[in-house]
Order: C-alpha cells, then sequence, then structure tokens
C-alpha cells in the first residue's frame, strides 16, 4: 500500500472581483399589477394588525418566498434602510412544507420601513397601472429599462429602486405574521425572534413572573415552566421562533443478548492519548479502571452503584480497550485513556442544565480534542430546526479545537413509527455523527434516519454496532463482557480512529474528519441508503483511512480561508503518452459558525469546492460545478442538491466505469484546487476559517506512479511528507518520554 502524503505549500487568497448583473427576474416571467397590489395589502393589514400590539418592540414580518431561496434573490430594495441590508434584518428562516421546500424568512422591522416599503410599491403599483399598456410588467421590459431602451417617470423611487422592488415582488408570494400557538404541558426550551431587546425586559412587558436570567442561554434562548410559555403563547405567539421539551429522555438503553465471563489484564497507562467521554456513569471495579478519570455531573469522583454504571462503563470500555474485546475488529489503535463524565440518568433530565455542564465540561478539559457522546434524544429532530443540544455542540466546536462524535440514536418503542428520523444531538453538523451496521456492512435494523434540516447529511458515516445475532462484546460493571448492539457502541470505535490521527499523526480535525468520511466513499455514487449509512461504512483498520492501494495516490492539504477565494493551480498529476490516466475524489471539511435562530439557513459560511485540471486559467471541475461560471445560473434548490451548498462537508467523486479513458490534458498541464467562500451573514464568521481536503487519484491502468508524484511536487516547491505510521508512532512515543537529568 502507498503511504498518504501531506502536502504543505502556499494557498493564494483573492477577494471576489465579479460584480453582481443588472437585476431582473428569469426570462419569460412576468410580475402582474394585481399581486404588486397585494402585496401592498398584506403589508397595510400587518402594519395595523402590530399597531394593536403594546409590547415596545418593532414588527415581525415574514415574506413566503415561491422558491428556496439564493441570498442574491432575496428582499433587497423594499425592507432596506440607510447602512442596512435587508439580510441584516433577518431574524428566522424556515421552510413551508418538506415536499416542496419554499423559504418563510421573517424580519424584524422598524414601522417607518414597513410604510416606506408599502409606499414604494403603490408607486410600482401607479407606474404598471399608467405607463404599461398590459396590466404586467415582464423580462423584457425590465431588460429595456435597464438598457435605457424604455424611459419612465417616476416620482418617489429611481429607476434602480423600481427594478429592485418589481424583482423583490417577483419572489415573494406574500407577506404575514407567524404565529406558535401550541400550548405546553411540561417545561420548554424557547427560542425568541431576535429584537435587540434583553430577554428579562420582554418578560417583563408580557408580565411573565419569576423569571430568572439563569434561564437563559443566550438573548435569545430561555427556560420556561409551563405556565410561563403559556402566558407567552397567549400574549405574544409571534415572539416564539421555535420550542422545544426540556425534558429529554435520553436513549441509554442496551440490547444485550450474550454475556461471558472472563478475567481481562491490561498494562498501566503511560502516555497514551485522552478522550473525553459524556455519558451514565462508570464502575471503578472493572479492570481498565486505572485508564479512567472519572467525574459525575455533581463535580463529585466517587463511584455510584453497578447499575447505574452500565450503559457509560461499556463504552468507555470499547474506547479504552476495544480490540481485546473484540479482535475482529482490531483497528491498529492501540489502547486509550479516557476522562469521563458521568450524568445521573436515572429518569428523564432537564436538557437545559445538560447544556450548560457540557459547555462547562469542555472549556474546563481544553486539552481533550476528541469527545464521545453516544447518548441521545429518544424523540424526533425537527425538520424546520436543530436542537437546542446540538446548536449548543456546534458552537462549542466553531470556539474551540474540538471534535464530538455521536451516535446517531436507535429506534424507540415509545415512538410508533416504522421510520424514525435520528434523535438530538445527531443533529450537530459540525460533529461526526455515526450510524451502525451489521457486519455485513447492511444499515442495522435499529437504525433510525437522516437528513437534517431536510439537507444536511446526517448520519456522517456508520461503522460496526452489532445487530440480533452478532453484536459487540464491550464490559459490564459486573465483570463480564456482555454483547450488545447500538449506535451506542459504534460511535467508540469512531472516537479511537479520530484520535489516533488528531493526537498522534499530527492531523487538524478538519483533515481527520475529511479522511474518516473520504475512507467510507469508495468509488461509487452516495448510497440510495445515504439517510441510514451517511457516506458510507468507515474501514475497519486505521492503515486503510491513512493509507490507499498500490494504483492510488492520495494526499492531504490544509489551510485557511483569508478572503473569497484561495486557490493553488499547481498540483502536478502525473501523465502518459500526453494523456492523464487517472479518476479524482476529493473531500473538504470545516467547521463554521451557526446560528440556530437562522431555521433551515443554519450554517453561516459556505466554502465551494472547486478541483479538477486547469484550463483556461480556472479549474475544470470533476463535478462540473458552474456555480460560479458566468452567463450561468444554477438555482439555488440545485446547487444545495447537486453542489451540497452551504453544506460543511463536500465530496467530490468521478465514478469508475467498466471503460475509463485517460483524461486529455491542457495545455497548463497542471491540476488546480480552488475554495470560495461565501457569508449568509454579515458577521465575519468566516473569516480566517481553517478547512481540510484529502484528495485521492486512482490510475484506471492500475500502475504506481506515486514517486513520480512526489517528485514533481517538490520539483514544483511543495513540501511532501510521507504519512509512515511506524515511524510517526516511535517519534510521538518519544516525544512523550520523561527526561530525567542527573544531580
Amino acid at each position: 500500500m502507498n503511504d498518504i502524503l501531506q502536502l504543505k505549500g502556499h494557498f493564494e487568497q483573492k477577494k471576489n472581483s465579479s460584480a453582481m448583473g443588472t437585476p431582473n427576474i428569469p426570462k419569460g416571467k412576468k410580475v402582474e399589477l394585481i399581486h404588486i397590489v397585494e402585496l401592498k395589502e398584506d403589508l397595510l393589514r400587518i402594519l395595523k394588525e402590530w399597531e394593536e400590539i403594546t409590547l415596545e418592540i418593532n414588527p415581525l414580518v415574514s415574506a413566503y418566498y415561491i422558491d428556496v431561496m439564493a441570498k442574491s434573490n432575496r428582499i433587497k430594495c423594499l425592507f432596506t434602510k440607510t447602512r442596512k441590508t435587508s439580510n441584516d434584518s433577518i431574524v428566522g428562516v424556515k421552510f413551508s412544507n418538506q415536499d416542496n421546500p419554499k423559504h418563510i424568512i421573517t424580519y424584524y422591522l422598524e414601522r417607518a420601513v414597513i410604510r416606506k416599503a408599502i409606499r414604494k410599491l403603490e408607486e410600482v403599483e401607479n407606474i404598471i397601472k399608467n405607463q404599461f399598456s398590459n396590466s404586467f410588467i415582464s423580462y423584457d421590459d425590465i431588460e429595456l429599462i435597464n438598457n435605457n431602451k424604455k424611459k419612465l417617470q417616476y416620482n418617489l423611487l429611481t429607476k434602480t429602486s423600481f427594478v429592485n422592488s418589481v424583482v423583490d415582488s417577483y419572489y415573494v408570494q406574500k407577506f404575514g405574521i407567524e404565529k406558535n400557538e401550541e400550548l405546553a404541558i411540561d417545561s420548554k426550551i424557547v427560542s425568541l425572534y431576535e429584537t435587540g431587546k434583553p430577554v428579562s425586559d420582554l418578560m417583563r412587558m408580557l408580565e411573565i413572573k419569576d423569571f430568572k436570567i439563569d434561564r437563559s442561554l443566550d438573548n435569545t434562548t430561555i427556560l420556561l415552566r409551563p405556565d410561563q410559555y403559556n402566558k407567552l403563547i397567549n400574549r405574544a405567539p409571534f415572539l416564539v421562533s421555535m420550542a422545544v421539551s426540556n425534558i429529554s429522555e435520553l436513549d441509554k438503553e442496551d440490547f444485550e443478548f450474550d454475556n461471558e465471563k472472563i478475567n481481562f489484564t491490561i498494562p498501566y497507562p503511560s502516555n497514551e492519548p485522552i478522550i473525553g467521554v459524556i455519558d451514565t456513569m462508570f464502575y471503578k471495579g472493572v479492570y481498565f479502571s486505572s485508564w479512567v478519570e472519572f467525574e459525575d455531573d455533581k463535580g463529585r469522583d466517587f463511584s455510584y452503584t453497578a447499575s447505574e454504571c452500565i450503559h457509560g462503563t461499556k463504552v468507555t470500555s470499547i474506547i479504552v480497550d476495544g480490540p481485546t474485546l473484540n479482535p475482529e475488529l482490531e483497528d491498529g489503535c492501540g489502547h486509550f485513556r479516557v476522562k469521563h463524565f458521568g450524568l445521573s440518568t436515572g429518569g428523564p433530565i432537564g436538557t437545559f442544565g445538560l447544556l450548560k455542564l457540557i459547555k462547562k465540561i469542555v472549556v474546563e478539559n481544553r486539552e481533550i480534542k476528541v469527545w464521545n457522546l453516544s447518548l441521545g434524544g429518544i424523540f424526533e429532530v425537527n425538520s424546520n430546526f436543530i436542537s437546542p443540544e446540538a446548536a449548543v455542540l456546534d458552537q462549542i466546536q466553531f470556539e474551540n479545537d474540538v471534535i464530538f462524535v455521536i451516535s446517531g440514536t436507535n429506534k424507540s418503542s415509545k415512538v410508533n413509527k416504522s421510520i424514525q428520523k435520528i434523535g438530538p444531538p445527531a443533529d450537530s453538523i459540525n460533529s461526526l455523527v455515526v450510524n451502525s451496521v451489521d457486519f455485513n456492512n447492511r444499515a442495522a435494523s435499529y437504525s433510525r434516519e437522516g437528513r437534517v434540516l431536510s439537507f444536511y447529511i446526517k448520519p456522517d458515516v456508520s461503522y460496526y454496532g452489532g445487530d440480533k445475532g452478532q453484536g459487540i462484546w464491550a464490559y459490564s460493571p459486573y465483570d463480564e463482557k456482555v454483547m450488545s448492539y447500538g449506535t451506542s457502541f459504534a460511535a467508540p470505535w469512531i472516537s479511537r480512529k479520530l484520535a489516533y490521527m488528531i493526537n498522534i499523526l499530527g492531523f487538524s480535525r478538519e483533515v481527520s474528519k475529511a479522511l474518516i468520511i473520504d475512507s467510507a466513499t469508495g468509488w461509487n455514487n452516495i448510497s440510495k441508503d445515504s439517510k441510514l449509512l451517511g457516506y458510507g461504512v468507515v474501514p475497519r483498520k486505521l492503515e486503510d483511512i491513512v493509507k490507499s492501494k498500490d494504483d492510488e495516490i492520495r494526499f492531504i492539504l490544509s489551510g485557511i480561508s483569508e478572503k473569497y477565494e484561495a486557490y493553488n493551480f499547481n498540483l502536478p498529476v502525473p501523465i502518459q503518452n500526453d494523456k492523464c490516466p487517472y479518476i479524482a475524489k476529493a473531500t473538504l471539511c470545516y467547521f463554521p459558525k451557526c446560528s440556530r435562530n437562522q431555521g433551515v439557513d443554519y450554517t453561516n459560511t459556505e466554502m465551494d469546492l472547486h478541483f479538477g485540471r486547469i484550463k483556461d486559467n480556472k479549474v475544470k471541475t470533476i463535478n462540473d460545478n458552474e456555480q460560479d461560471e458566468i452567463h450561468k445560473y444554477t438555482y439555488e434548490g440545485n446547487a444545495r442538491k447537486y453542489y451540497r451548498k452551504w453544506d460543511n462537508v463536500k465530496h467530490v467523486s468521478e465514478i469508475i466505469k467498466k471503460r475509463v479513458r485517460p483524461k486529455k490534458v491542457y495545455d497548463n498541464r497542471l491540476w488546480g484546487i480552488s475554495l470560495k467562500t461565501k457569508e449568509r451573514l454579515n458577521d465575519k464568521s468566516h473569516k480566517d476559517l481553517k478547512f481540510g481536503v484529502v484528495v485521492t487519484l486512482k490510475e484506471i491502468n492500475g500502475v504506481n506512479r506515486i514517486e513520480d508524484f512526489i517528485h514533481q511536487c517538490s520539483f514544483r516547491g511543495w513540501i511532501v511528507n510521507k504519512i509512515d505510521l511506524n515511524n510517526i508512532l516511535e517519534i510521538y512515543n518519544k516525544s512523550q518520554e520523561e527526561i530525567k537529568f542527573e544531580d
């Protein structure tokens, strides 16, 4: 097998120099006069309704769009304010339905802005009525106006604002006020629309008594008792963006069908990496207890009864000593130390308190880079917003150099559905979410399915978690190994692999996540079972992740996106007989800032991957990505579907076919990679965002050309490191040795 290569070189940075074209509606389309009148009347009705609301806040107005909207096609002109764009006023985003999704975007607007929008629509109405022979304005009409071939008489509006108002109107079906009117019987974690008012002031205005500021995660996410929540719904249903129960019944059920009394031994730990585990309690009487540092959720350090420790002890046993218990799953990663944080989960627990506890645990243990969370909610994730649990984990990972590995949750008998969606926090976008397969690589019978927000691929990958008849051996508090199955026992194996790559091989979390996902993909299209398996099943052995076959060249790249485009057009893929005898695939991972209050538009940053041969000084992508091509337009729905726009994982691949021909070599003869970064909000959260890319080249004739590739890369200024597992492990062990100085 070939060693994976680490290429170190410089990514050029470039600002976005492309200019926006003149605004217009799609060719062949038109905006009817009656539609303009209806939109104006919608805003008048909304303004009247808000005049009867006594709260000291501005109106919340929802725009119901005709489709999934790109940022460039959302309202620009109607809701603008001096030094503030319409996009700056967005406080909530969701889809109208899942079968035919359309955006519903909620804006927080001053009354003066709404009145001005009404006046703009009135002038558009008058201009169409008085200066057009038909009761509509078409694409051709707007084209003539833009090119100064049709002159209009304006009053309030300029030519540009008139055209933009018409274009805004085309994409909006109607305006309204979204209201959440479902009452509660238990405590709720509530997300309010951002109004700029302190949450304590809002509670005072609504006369919601006894609200304590320590019951807020931030200025929009709060915990309310049923009586407090129901008063909020009765008085201000328009303020509630989303609400979920504070009672999380965690999926910690063990499926067991065999056990065996056996005595194991294990050497004392030395310099092995530490993996963080957040789970149920840990039993200190097991044979590997010297490898585990344990704290409970009250900050005390003592043992619990064995029955309270079953799930947590079994999960940790796999992380510490999984291959001893399961020789057929030997991964080559050795042993790991664990810092285990136990949660009291005798029954349903408060999600709000759990979230604060997890944030505290991670911040106080910054040296731990990989965290295993094999607990999840029984009930399904929502289609329009991320769970509070997942949002907190995504925030932690954006702010800290850590990664969570999360089990994909199991089907629950308490949910009366044959197909169950994954439960929180398996909807965490930045985390690596793991589902289970049996030993024949088939989705386990208890698997729950993604996707998240109808778009993001979750789970990310799958691994062996066992199934009925053949499970995973784990060690229980009763001094016996127990055959179990569930996603809880698949996730720890991936935690082991990630910890090895990050702590011993020295890879970044971005590269490590990309390697895990890329190793699961193979050379075929993503399976129709992707809702169950994610990108595929991760190989058992570490070397199958960080090495490649003899006819493959696999290399990793990493860098930072500082401007709109980070690029390097200097990759010398081997050539023979003036042809390129390779097919290729690439996987990109990054950890963006996310905004739960943006609903389905959850990730703030998009990093678009372009990889392929260089033609005419730009990348000819292997997946025909034409999103940024001049004179070509990709609808937002298709951009998300085919190019994974706004997803923080991008995987592009050519497919192995029976008859594969070598590629044409262009004048430049090189390959390149370009990452184009866009932000959804204007918060600059994309600045200096790290990325990791894994590229695999497969020689179609089975020839090993890796030495030629290394030579050509070195000639072109790349620093090439071979990732030799044995050498790196030896260096790691040497670096961890304690040096004793003689007196």
